[in-house]
C-alpha cells in the first residue's frame, strides 16, 4: 500500500499529486525478479501510471502507459484504475547496463530510442489514445512531454527509485504538479525556481523517512510535501485536498486466461488439444500460472 496526498495551492493555480509508493515498487520487484535497473525503470512506470490513474473519472476507467524503445528493456507496460490498483511488468527483467557517469542507474540507456503511448479506456466505443517519442527514456521527462503534447496540459513529473545494497528497493516516489486554467503567472515562475533547486526525489524521500521513523505513512507523506514546498510564497502554499492510495494488484483469473486461449482460433486449439493435450499459461504481470488438461480445452474448442 502506498499513500498518495493530492493538494492544490491557495491560490487555485496548480493541482499535486505526490507519494512514497516504496512497498508497491518492492512487491513489484519481488514478483518479477528484477536487476536494480530493471526495478528502477518498471518501478518508476508503475508510480508514474498510479498518479496518473487517480486522475481518471470514473472507478471503471482504466489507463495503461506503455515505453517500447530499441533498448534492452525492450517494453515496460503498467496499467492503472481509479481505485489505485496497479499492476506492470518490463519484457527483460534481467536488463543490466553500466552506471552512467553521474553515478545513475541507465534507465533511458535501457529503453533507448521509442515511443510512449497512453491508452485511456473510458467506457466510450474507442479508448483514448495519445502516442510521443520518447524523449529521454527516462520515464519522467517523457510524462512531463506526453502531457504537453498529447493532452496540452502544462505538467511536472518526478520520479524515482532508490536500490538498497542487497538490490531491494530502499526507497521510491513520484510527484506530478499541473497548472490549472487561469494560473497565475507568479505561481509558474515560483514553481520552476522550486523546481530548478529541487535535489532529487527519493534524496528527499530518504531524508524525510530517517528523521520521520515512527510516523504513520501518511504522515511521511505530508511531511515530504511540507520538504519539497515549503519555500513556496505564501499565496501559493499548499491546502491538502485528500489521501489515497495507489496498491500492487493483479486482476488475472481463470476466465481471461481461456479468453486469450481462445482468440488463437480453432485450428491453433485443435493443434495443442492433438499434439500437447494441455497448456499452461502464465499471467504477465503477476506470473501466476494456470493449467488447463485436456477436457478443459477441449470444452473451450467447443465453445468456438
Amino acid at each position: 500500500m502506498s499513500k498518495v496526498i493530492t493538494a492544490m495551492d491557495k491560490s487555485k493555480s496548480f493541482r499535486v499529486y505526490l507519494t512514497i509508493s516504496t512497498d508497491m515498487v518492492e512487491e513489484a520487484r519481488k514478483i518479477h525478479r528484477t536487476t536494480p535497473l530493471a526495478t528502477a525503470a518498471l518501478g518508476r512506470v508503475l508510480t508514474g501510471a498510479g498518479l496518473m490513474g487517480l486522475m481518471l473519472k470514473n472507478e471503471k476507467d482504466k489507463l495503461t502507459v506503455q515505453f517500447k524503445g530499441d533498448g534492452p528493456a525492450k517494453e515496460i507496460l503498467a496499467t492503472a484504475y481509479k481505485d489505485g490498483r496497479v499492476k506492470g511488468y518490463i519484457s527483460n527483467p534481467a536488463v543490466e547496463l553500466p552506471l552512467k557517469a553521474d553515478g545513475h542507474l541507465d534507465v533511458g540507456g535501457a529503453l533507448g530510442i521509442g515511443e510512449l503511448t497512453v491508452i485511456k479506456d473510458l467506457g466510450l466505443k474507442e479508448p483514448y489514445l495519445g502516442r510521443i517519442s520518447l524523449v529521454s527514456g527516462e520515464i519522467a521527462d517523457d510524462l512531463t512531454a506526453y502531457y504537453y503534447i498529447s493532452e496540452q496540459q502544462n505538467s511536472s513529473v518526478a520520479l524515482g527509485v532508490k536500490i538498497a545494497r542487497d538490490c531491494s528497493v530502499l526507497c521510491s516516489g513520484g510527484m506530478i504538479i499541473q497548472m490549472l486554467p487561469d494560473a497565475a503567472e507568479a505561481a509558474v515562475d515560483a514553481l520552476e525556481a522550486m523546481l530548478g533547486k529541487m535535489q532529487p526525489l527519493t534524496t528527499t524521500i530518504e531524508e524525510v523517512m530517517l528523521r520521520s521513523a515512527g510516523k504513520t505513512e501518511e504522515g511521511m507523506v505530508s511531511e515530504l510535501m511540507d520538504e519539497i514546498f515549503k519555500e513556496m510564497p505564501g499565496d501559493f502554499t499548499l491546502e491538502k485536498l485528500e489521501t489515497c492510495q495507489i496498491r500492487w494488484e493483479c486482476d488475472c483469473c481463470e476466465e481471461r486466461l481461456e479468453q486469450a486461449l481462445m482468440t488463437i482460433g480453432r485450428k491453433d486449439l485443435k493443434e495443442i488439444i492433438d499434439e500437447d493435450g494441455q497448456a499452461e499459461l502464465v499471467c504477465q504481470f503477476c506470473e501466476k500460472k494456470y493449467f488447463f488438461d485436456k477436457e478443459h480445452l477441449e470444452r473451450l474448442y467447443r465453445q468456438l
